[in-house]
């Protein structure tokens, strides 16, 4: 028997819970509620889930700073939920470690094919015992060791959160392959998510950000106008 996967949901808002837990029902997860950050944290140590969704705005700790802690602990996933949902605050959720963001409102049967989308393939990661790539990659003055998940750029590591790293390797993988967003997003959260061109935009300008010299004239991560992105060959 498979063991019932356990959702930390924090937020606030008694209405969220109530729409969350009504959508999430039919999957029989096991639930957990924290309204506030400290609380959040306190659970995650205790609890060990196998997700979380994280809203932004909350008292005490605020999420950026909840999900910031627990990526540093852990790769579980992350779902963050706002009200605000333009490239600038998606980029923000993203860059503290965040799997996925949802904007508020929401469909409860989007948010529930995330949440399952988002376990599943954390699974698939945890059973496969494959590395993301099949040696380390070396292009100019950027390595990925593959093996022990860090990227190094003129020698020097950087922190890439754990979507960026698939990211940046599965393009490395496939040098000169032009990819358009809704290849790359079916790639990074599965084909049943409702595509979202945008977060892959703001994936893409995070990754020149860290690994270009000049993220304005990228060498590693280039755009093909009017199709979408490759890594150089």
């Amino acid at each position: 028997m498979n063991r019932t996967s356990k959702v930390l949901l924090v937020d606030d808002e008694e209405s969220i819970h109530m729409v969350i837990e009504q959508a999430l029902k039919k999957e029989a997860y096991q639930i957990l509620y924290a309204e506030n950050g400290e609380k959040a944290l306190e659970y995650f140590h205790k609890e060990s889930p196998d997700l979380v969704i994280l809203d932004i705005m909350l008292p005490i700790i605020d999420g950026y700073e909840v999900c910031r802690l627990i990526r540093e602990k852990s790769n579980v996933p992350i779902l963050m939920l706002s009200a605000k949902g333009d490239i600038v605050d998606k980029s923000i959720g993203f860059n503290f470690g965040a799997d996925d963001y949802v904007v508020k409102p929401f469909s409860p049967v989007e948010l529930s094919l995330r949440v399952k989308a988002l376990l599943r393939r954390s699974g698939d990661h945890e059973q496969d015992t494959k590395l993301p790539c099949s040696q380390s990659i070396i292009k100019g003055e950027l390595e990925i060791n593959c093996e022990r998940h860090e990227v190094f750029i003129r020698g020097k590591m950087i922190y890439l959160t754990p979507k960026e790293f698939e990211l940046l390797c599965f393009m490395a993988e496939h040098p000169a392959r032009v990819f358009t967003r809704e290849q790359l997003f079916s790639q990074m959260w599965g084909e049943e998510y409702i595509s979202d061109p945008s977060t892959i935009t703001v994936f893409i300008r995070k990754l020149r950000e860290k690994i270009e010299r000049n993220p304005a004239k990228p060498e590693y991560i280039r755009t093909v106008w009017g199709v979408g992105y490759k890594f150089s060959d």
